[in-house]
């Protein structure tokens, strides 16, 4: 009874944690307590129960937009970048480097590479020309191991007017935990250029940012258990009820052909958990789920950019029935002054006798009917005002200040 009394209030302590998960070290010690063998509770049938609450049938949403595998709508939360940042020099540049006296951390920074190569330099000052300090900055993807290479992007942070024909020397580069996960070095390839001349110059491009293609050797790979994983998380790239919804109806509808059973549950507007069947792994799990073929859907919305007089309108956005009156403005100032003669001996003097001419005009103003039921309807009807982009971009905000856009008005 002693035994079986410890047993019961080991389970009941067991209990919470195994409704919430166990990390992979708590795993590990659970499996060491019970000889070597775990059995993950991610695939008990009770904690399936009180962690999911899958639907029993697919829903009844109208058809969206546009069909799209899964793979290109949303990612799986572990499959994430990391960002790695670095301070380098980029040495060999063609009199183009920092002035020294201007960027005194790059003296500073070949001192200290050159004590490091045993190269005493106290007391001497330098002057050279052809060298830049750098930021190096790069994306780790995921599962990615030692020995792999990576492309990074190098920035100039002095007064260097280009890093054309320089070389990137040995860079650490530093994860946000501030460890060393890879080492970059390589010839920066610039995409712009600069010619200078005693009275003129002229820059095209950017000739103070570089590349350098497969540039860092990844030295340690971020720790990782992808295969351990019992529930994967879809995060969708556009949130959207509806299309998290459609993924989860698809993802369940394979399954229980293929596995008997939906494993699959909407938890918002952009997050999907599906839980991986028994004796099949991750890796081969989402390989199969990630080509099923979604109608993805998204909320009407018109995008302006004022700046560049850029319109996108949505398939989905529609426009009440409303009279538009648009006419440009045209103020016309003429100054056309008059010379005044003195009559015949009056002895007066010429004068000059300013004259000017203001005219408003309002010309192509028109009343027009404008009914967008579909996308190919608004574009006509938008055209046959015959108006700018600007003045398009002017119709579109006094339609939403009517009430009778039928969408979100999105300003850059």
């Amino acid at each position: 009874m002693r035994a079986f009394a410890l047993l019961l209030s080991a389970a009941m302590s067991l209990q919470p944690a195994l409704a919430d998960g166990l990390t992979p070290k708590a795993k590990r010690e659970l499996a060491q307590k019970n000889g070597g063998v775990y059995d993950d509770p991610e695939y008990d049938p009770a904690t399936t129960t009180r962690m999911f609450r899958v639907s029993t049938g697919p829903s009844t949403l109208p058809p969206g937009q546009v069909a799209a595998r899964i793979k290109d709508i949303a990612q799986l939360q572990s499959a994430r970048d990391n960002q790695l940042v670095g301070y380098g020099l980029v040495i060999g540049l063609a009199g183009t480097g920092d002035s020294l006296r201007n960027s005194p951390f790059t003296e500073q920074s070949i001192r200290a590479m050159l004590e490091n190569l045993g190269i005493a330099t106290e007391g001497g000052s330098a002057r050279a020309k052809n060298v830049a300090a750098v930021i190096v900055t790069a994306n780790m993807p995921p599962f990615v191991q030692s020995g792999a290479r990576i492309d990074i992007d190098v920035s100039s942070m002095g007064d260097a007017t280009s890093l054309a024909g320089g070389t990137l020397v040995m860079t650490p580069l530093k994860a946000a935990d501030g460890e060393i996960y890879a080492v970059g070095q390589g010839s920066v390839i610039v995409g712009g250029f600069t010619a200078k001349g005693q009275a003129e110059e002229l820059t095209q491009g950017v000739p103070t940012a570089g590349r350098v293609p497969n540039g860092a050797i990844v030295e340690r790979p971020v720790p990782a258990e992808f295969d351990d994983q019992g529930v994967l998380t879809l995060q969708l790239r556009n949130p959207d009820f509806s299309t998290a919804i459609r993924i989860a109806d698809a993802v369940n509808d394979y399954t229980s052909q293929r596995f008997g059973m939906r494993v699959a549950a909407e938890r918002d507007a952009r997050t999907v958990q599906i839980r991986r069947p028994k004796n099949v792994s991750a890796a081969r799990f989402y390989a199969e789920i990630e080509n099923l073929v979604v109608e993805s859907d998204t909320p009407a919305r018109v995008v302006i950019d004022e700046r560049t007089g850029t319109i996108v309108i949505g398939n989905n956005v529609r426009i009440s029935r409303v009279a538009i009156s648009h006419g440009t403005l045209t103020v016309r100032i003429t100054e056309a002054p008059k010379v005044v003669q003195p009559e015949p001996f009056s002895r007066g003097q010429t004068a000059v006798e300013p004259f000017t001419a203001i005219e408003a005009t309002r010309p192509d103003a028109r009343v027009a009917v404008l009914d967008g039921p579909d996308l190919e309807t608004l574009v006509s009807g938008l055209n046959r005002l015959g108006v700018k982009p600007d003045g398009i971009i002017a119709i579109l905000q006094g339609i939403k200040s009517a009430g009778a856009l039928q969408a979100d008005l999105v300003l850059q």
